[in-house]
């Protein structure tokens, strides 16, 4: 079964750190690239990190310095590792793939909220 599963969102300070997990099944290589996204109510939902199998990684610019996507692949997990967190970080962050059949898969979302 194609599936992504999202975990380690959570509360946390202004400046603090929080590390989530997308857990891809059958296997982190069903998918290319992996991507997170996250969404605020009342607007466009905004991709936030993007890594290809070739290892290669993008950003948006406000997030460029800050955080980093990363893959274990032994436990078939792509990770957003996210410092220097800012209350504008706050939103409901999204694991989404893309499958050979160029078809995109989501995660449920986990909450992030970064308070001031």
């Amino acid at each position: 079964q194609v599936q992504l599963v999202e975990s380690g969102g959570g509360l946390v300070q202004a400046g603090g750190s929080l590390r989530l997990s997308c857990a891809a099944s059958p296997s982190i290589f069903s998918f290319n690239p992996m991507e997170w996204y996250r969404q605020v109510p009342g607007k466009q939902r905004e991709l936030v990190a993007t890594l290809t199998s070739g290892g290669n990684t993008d950003y948006v610019d406000s997030v460029k310095g800050r955080f980093t996507i990363s893959s274990d692949i032994a436990k078939n997990t792509v990770i957003l590792q996210m410092n220097n967190l800012k209350p504008e970080d706050t939103a409901v962050y999204y694991c989404s793939g893309i499958t050979v059949r160029r078809l995109r898969y989501w995660g449920q979302g986990t909450q992030v909220t970064v308070s001031s």
